[in-house]
């Protein structure tokens, strides 16, 4: 019983409990992260767990396995149907400086926004684990179909020339992956004039010049 005059001791503090789907995400993020700096193989549960603040068997009750989590990175930070979304309006009216343009442009401002992703997909080809071919559809295969269905489209009526519509398609989307990757990978610094929309302008521009009729 406390005297009158003395004061209270402190109530003991109540440990809030962070809710399930905001502990999802954390693990989530602090993963993705990890695994994009240090690859699958190179990341243990353990050093997961240290980054969110958890132990290993809270880990676990998210996500059984390793497998299970990059699972859910994936399905989290995968932005190839946005990025299609985006472009299928253009796709319809056969605008096809549109439908390059936003491609371009979607990869290039999404990649920038979050490049974890762009990380993990060449880990996950370089280290050649079972989820890598879940990464390529997940990120790869869903834009290639796309586009090169559309310029197999164009050429069928009469718009563009006679060109392999897969090649065509790794021939555009190949100038836009390595202008992401010089410089979120590689650090580049383009010069001041070499804005965004310029770069993605003389690449659409480019192919549009090889694959269009005379």
């Amino acid at each position: 019983m406390t005297e009158i005059g003395e004061p209270k001791k402190p109530a003991r503090s109540q440990r809030v409990r962070t809710p399930r789907a905001e502990r999802r995400r954390q693990i989530i993020e602090a993963a993705a992260t990890l695994f994009s700096h240090k690859g699958f193989r190179g990341t243990t549960t353990r050093e997961i767990a240290g980054a969110v603040g958890v132990s290993e068997a809270m880990l676990f009750k998210h996500f059984a396995t390793k497998e299970e989590l990059y699972a859910a990175i994936i399905e989290a930070k995968s932005h190839g149907r946005r990025v299609l979304d985006a472009a299928v309006e253009a796709a319809e009216r056969e605008d096809d400086a549109e439908v390059l343009r936003t491609l371009a442009r979607e990869m290039i401002e999404r990649t920038r926004a979050d490049p974890t992703l762009m990380r993990l997909t060449f880990f996950s080809a370089l280290e050649g684990h079972a989820l890598s071919e879940m990464m390529f559809r997940s990120r790869v295969q869903q834009l290639d179909d796309f586009l090169s269905r559309y310029i197999a489209k164009r050429i069928a009526a009469g718009a563009f020339r006679s060109v392999d519509p897969l090649q065509a398609t790794w021939n555009f989307f190949g100038m836009v992956a390595y202008h992401v990757q010089l410089r979120e990978l590689f650090g580049q610094k383009p010069p001041r004039r070499l804005t965004t929309e310029r770069a993605v302008e003389e690449m659409v521009a480019l192919f549009l010049h090889g694959v269009r009729r005379a």
